[in-house]
């Protein structure tokens, strides 16, 4: 049996219906007929700009960010596609915060929806911290196809691992 370590938590039902993609070898092809463009955002400025673009359109009011990048030192074996972090220095008599959104080197050849989906997600926690019901909404209310394209990216995880499986010797 096909471990689906990026569904966890799914209906076996679901499980099953992706199960019988990969055994038929469909799972690529149903993909890149889903998404079949890529991005331009190739740089981390071209990110910063692309990421300051929908944080203009949809949290205005929150913290200002002063760096956003690719990280090729993201493992998405802890599931970590992307990172928020929140520094803060003393500058005086001032508490002087930074925030900065890392986003995982996969992203940059992944299908724009993707690269779209991972931003809105981590921006949605400049407002909400935690995975709870308001951070799922803000998500959504940013991007509405919110949760089908977070599956959709598991599914995309699980056929990245199958491709590297199959390339090992």
């Amino acid at each position: 049996m096909i471990e689906l370590k990026y569904l966890t938590g799914y209906p076996p039902e679901l499980l099953a219906q992706v199960r019988e993609l990969i055994a038929s070898g469909r799972l690529g092809e149903t993909l890149a007929k889903r998404y079949p463009l890529g991005h331009e955002v190739r740089s981390d400025k071209a990110l910063f700009d692309y990421t300051l673009a929908l944080k203009n359109r949809y949290l205005r009011n929150a913290e200002p960010l002063s760096k956003v990048c690719f990280d090729a030192k993201l493992k998405i074996i802890q599931h970590a596609l992307g990172t928020h972090t929140r520094s803060s220095r003393v500058q005086g008599a001032k508490l002087k915060s930074k925030r900065e959104i890392r986003v995982a080197s996969l992203f940059r050849e992944a299908p724009a929806e993707f690269l779209k989906m991972i931003v809105v997600h981590e921006l949605a926690h400049l407002k909400e911290p935690d995975h709870n019901k308001a951070f799922y909404q803000l998500c959504s209310h940013m991007e509405p196809t919110y949760g089908q394209l977070e599956f959709d990216l598991r599914l995309y995880l699980t056929q990245q691992d199958l491709l590297a499986a199959e390339a090992k010797p």
